[in-house]
């Protein structure tokens, strides 16, 4: 799996206000790609996103073994979307702040 390609496909219709990347791959799998640790700061240019779309343009193992792709999204709107991984499966996961209510007796 491309990195690059997998957090443009996750941001679609959203906007980043700003994120952390970190990708960690294992030689066995990709000997010539690089550990990764990407930052896309807030107030970013469209020079500043280029340049952290390509600094994470690598390949990773997204099979079953350990998690290789690390890394939170903030959104503009508030919500934010983390990586997770269990038993093998990995993927961004998006979260929001849950709404506000209140236990009343009639609840």
């Amino acid at each position: 799996m491309n990195a690059e390609e997998e957090f443009l496909k996750h941001i679609q219709g959203k906007t980043v206000k700003c994120a952390t990347i970190a990708i960690v791959n294992f030689p066995d799998d990709f000997p010539d790609e690089a550990r990764v640790i990407a930052n896309l700061m807030p107030d970013y240019t469209p020079k500043d996103f280029d340049a952290f779309l390509a600094s994470i343009n690598v390949k990773y193992n997204d099979g079953y073994g350990t998690q290789e792709l690390f890394g939170t999204i903030w959104y503009t709107d508030g919500t934010w979307s983390t990586r997770w991984e269990y038993d093998g499966s990995e993927g961004w996961e998006r979260h929001a702040c849950p709404e506000i209510w209140f236990h009343t007796k009639d609840s």
